[in-house]
């Protein structure tokens, strides 16, 4: 089984090499992984090393060069219009407490058609058309890929601001001269640190390090 292992963007898709086409619905164009029947009957699996949103005009490259042209399918949508803007912001953060996929636009919102859906709009005094569409639903602002990253900078930092902090009370709890033992304890327990404040400290004739 022919395995379609990268994602290629719509401007670096070149026809020549497009050997059949892939109708996808917006949940579809999500994963990165499935079974996947293209309209010239191609069969061929999914396996994308990471999620990406497939947009209408990629293409997925199969293992032996070949592309897959990407179509996004149409879908049952209700075509969402409000009086004023300030209306249509409401209903949006509406939608967006209830994890419901929404497409943005200038002047309209387009949604799942749905009774729950139907029902929320009318709730807030917005007008509703079905309609039959590709649906391009805004992605959700957060990416958990990162979390573990910044959580990790704060870490370090916040270790950091403590180290430095202790180095810095070092300095003024020994300010004074070192016996030999205490000496040999300060180079091995605290050398890291008392080299840390050197490199940002300027210290001037009889500077005791002290602040």
């Amino acid at each position: 089984m022919q395995r379609a292992t990268t994602l290629v963007r719509k401007p670096a898709v070149r026809p020549d090499a497009v050997v059949d086409t892939v109708v996808l619905d917006h949940a579809a164009r999500g994963r990165a992984s499935g079974h996947l029947h293209a309209q010239g009957g191609l069969a061929f699996d999914l396996a994308l090393a990471r999620s990406a949103t497939i947009e209408d005009g990629d293409a997925l490259r199969l293992e032996d060069g070949r592309l897959v042209a990407v179509r996004a399918a149409p879908e049952a949508l209700l075509e969402v219009r409000a009086e004023n803007p300030a209306r249509l912001m409401r209903l949006a953060w509406q939608l967006g407490g209830n994890h419901v996929a929404t497409e943005v636009a200038a002047d309209r919102l387009y949604v799942p058609d749905t009774p729950a859906n139907a029902e929320l709009i009318r709730g807030q005094g917005c007008a509703a058309a079905a309609v039959s569409r590709a649906f391009r639903p805004e992605r959700e602002a957060h990416d958990h890929s990162t979390c573990g990253h910044d959580h990790g900078h704060q870490h370090a930092h916040a270790h950091h601001e403590h180290d430095h902090a202790h180095s810095h009370d070092h300095g003024h709890d020994h300010g004074h001269g070192h016996d030999h033992d205490h000496g040999h304890e300060h180079g091995h327990e605290h050398g890291h640190e008392h080299g840390h404040e050197h490199g940002h400290h300027v210290h001037g004739p009889g500077c005791r390090h002290g602040h």
